[in-house]
């Protein structure tokens, strides 16, 4: 097949995410689309909102995924992938149902869709498939034939995603005072959830202690750990820790914390720390306010030397690792062999979520799955 159907059948690509404020009356609506259904208060999204009034109002998240979309667009321009890229957005402006509404007007009858989020969990990724199936059901009762839609895997175990975040860790590393350098730990930081979701992430047969999403964060954990260690000759003590959480105190959530856990280093002895966000895709909010802004100061507090390591972002790794994975996909719908990269012990994930994946408290439909309505 010729070079620029490599793509087939796939006619776009759509970039899933999160969405965010960008500007300060942009901020409670939000977030009331963020936490709609669970009667918050006005008063407490107010609260809420004052991470992102510290930054004017404007979370980074959007100016990232444009940066993102630059960047699959010239990878994939210069890989001769002649493929259409969208954005798409949970909870804000470009909101998903008008971007697929868009692709549908365009011609788009089959999409190919990234999600910024790597790991397998109901937030992580079962949420965006029941949005996406949402989507799809408006359109329908507009009269819109639905496009077909299809999730690339899990990519928290591609190579394109974790040598960034690698290099990133030795960076930071390099930045430390000397004098503290080799005794610093790595505290690998992701976004905690609640221990039932945790559990009953991923398919089935993953569930057990802690499911898929805690499984996949210590394999991504352990490489960069093997890397670090083959860089610079120290075995360097870590720990996969977490951060903003956001539920109820009385539902047990994944700890500890990324703060108590400076704490705890700190009554330790420990000389330093490197901070390593690899649960996150890019520097949103809860790595610039969550890391940068409340555990550095906790850090500074304590007097213990941190630094914060980069997220993937925009790295054209990331670029080149999505159109590997938009081409893997395409190739499997076709028939093809597929060669599909995975580095660590659990192996590439699969194509198709199935059936009751990262199971929600309210079942909803979900696209893009074995149970999908829309297939």
């Amino acid at each position: 097949m010729p070079e620029q159907l490599a793509h087939a059948p796939y006619d776009a690509l759509l970039l899933l995410s999160f969405g965010g404020p960008e500007g300060p009356d942009d901020v409670v609506p939000f977030l009331r689309n963020v936490t709609r259904g669970r009667g918050i208060p006005e008063e407490r999204l107010k609260e809420v909102g004052q991470h992102y009034f510290l930054f004017g109002g404007v979370s980074p998240i959007n100016e990232q995924n444009r940066a993102l979309l630059d960047a699959l667009r010239k990878d994939l321009a210069e890989h001769g992938v002649e493929l259409p890229v969208y954005w798409g957005n949970r909870n804000w402006a470009p909101y998903l149902t008008d971007t697929l509404r868009e692709m549908a007007a365009d011609g788009r009858r089959r999409i190919a869709v990234l999600a910024t989020s790597a790991y397998a969990s109901y937030s992580g990724c079962r949420q965006y498939r029941e949005d996406l199936a949402g989507a799809l059901a408006a359109l329908a009762e507009e009269g819109v034939e639905p496009p077909r839609v299809d999730k690339l895997r899990h990519y928290f175990n591609h190579p394109g995603f974790i040598e960034p975040m690698a290099e990133g860790v030795l960076a930071s590393l390099a930045e430390l005072p000397e004098d503290v350098r080799a005794g610093a730990h790595l505290a690998f930081t992701t976004h905690s959830i609640p221990d039932a979701a945790a559990d009953t992430s991923g398919p089935a047969g993953d569930h057990g202690d802690g499911g898929a999403y805690v499984a996949q964060h210590l394999d991504v954990a352990r490489v960069i750990v093997d890397r670090v260690t083959a860089e610079t000759g120290v075995e360097h003590p870590w720990r996969l820790v977490y951060q903003s959480r956001s539920g109820a105190p009385h539902i047990p959530w994944l700890e500890p914390d990324i703060c108590d856990h400076l704490e705890e280093l700190h009554g330790a002895g420990v000389p330093a720390v490197v901070m390593a966000p690899i649960g996150f895709v890019s520097d949103h909010m809860e790595v610039l306010y969550d890391l940068d802004t409340e555990a550095t100061a906790k850090a500074a507090e304590l007097g213990l030397p941190v630094r914060r390591s980069a997220t993937v972002g925009a790295d054209p790794r990331f670029a080149a690792a999505v159109r590997d994975l938009l081409l893997e996909r395409a190739a499997a719908e076709r028939g093809r062999p597929v060669d599909r990269c995975a580095l660590g012990a659990l192996g590439p994930s699969h194509d198709l979520c199935p059936a009751g994946c990262c199971p929600a408290r309210a079942p909803k439909p979900a696209a893009a799955g074995a149970d999908s309505p829309y297939a």
